[in-house]
């Protein structure tokens, strides 16, 4: 039996983007098309097979130790932004604030999507999901500046809607307008867990955890 299930939900890319110098800016510069190896996105800041840890597995490694880069794309739900914006009281929130990679449409609750799901794109390449790309203070920053007294109240707003982040599977190439298909582990949850997080599963635990406020 295969691991990995077909799923009838489709998406639909609607946006690229590229971060050239993290450094320089969060910000993501629009393109026509993103071109994918197994390093992740040609020219792109986060690009790499590893990359050195971070505060988001400062549990796990002394900071700045070398990992698997498992962070090379970021996704974000055009839905999901919407509603973040919504609850911020702006009129927009556009992917390359977030200095996001993809901006997909139609794929329901996108941030939920389980970790080792797949998205395959009708033109071959497949992301694997890692996890949920938490929302920090660097895009509250920069929406700060876009949008005074309300930037900051970002990572309250997008918790639970910030978007993926994954890593390449199988590269290719893709573009605006192309449809993609999530296929899902199956999943029966760690029993061990159950008393040592309180919760039914793993899932349901994130999904409590993330739910906007």
């Amino acid at each position: 039996m295969s691991f990995l299930l077909p799923t009838k939900i489709e998406g639909e890319v609607l946006w690229l983007g590229r971060v050239l110098d993290r450094k320089e800016t969060l910000a993501s510069t629009p393109v026509g098309a993103l071109s994918l190896d197994f390093e992740g996105i040609s020219g792109e800041h986060h690009g790499g097979l590893t990359r050195r840890s971070c505060s988001r597995v400062k549990r796990q490694y002394p900071m700045g130790t070398e990992i698997r880069n498992t962070r090379q794309v970021s996704l974000v739900s055009k839905e999901e932004l919407a509603g973040v914006a919504e609850s911020m009281g702006i009129p927009e929130i556009r992917p390359e604030w977030l200095g996001a990679n993809i901006a997909l449409s139609g794929i329901p609750q996108l941030t939920q999507v389980p970790p080792s799901s797949r998205l395959i794109f009708e033109g071959g390449c497949s992301l694997v999901v890692d996890t949920e790309n938490t929302p920090c203070r660097h895009p509250a920053a920069l929406l700060e500046g876009l949008f005074p007294g309300a930037g900051l109240s970002f990572p309250q707003h997008a918790r639970g809607r910030r978007g993926l982040v994954a890593w390449v599977e199988r590269p290719g190439r893709i573009e605006p307008g192309e449809y993609l298909r999530l296929h899902v582990p199956q999943w029966r949850g760690y029993p061990p867990l159950r008393d040592r997080l309180g919760a039914v599963s793993p899932l349901e635990a994130k999904a409590s955890i993330a739910a906007p406020v």
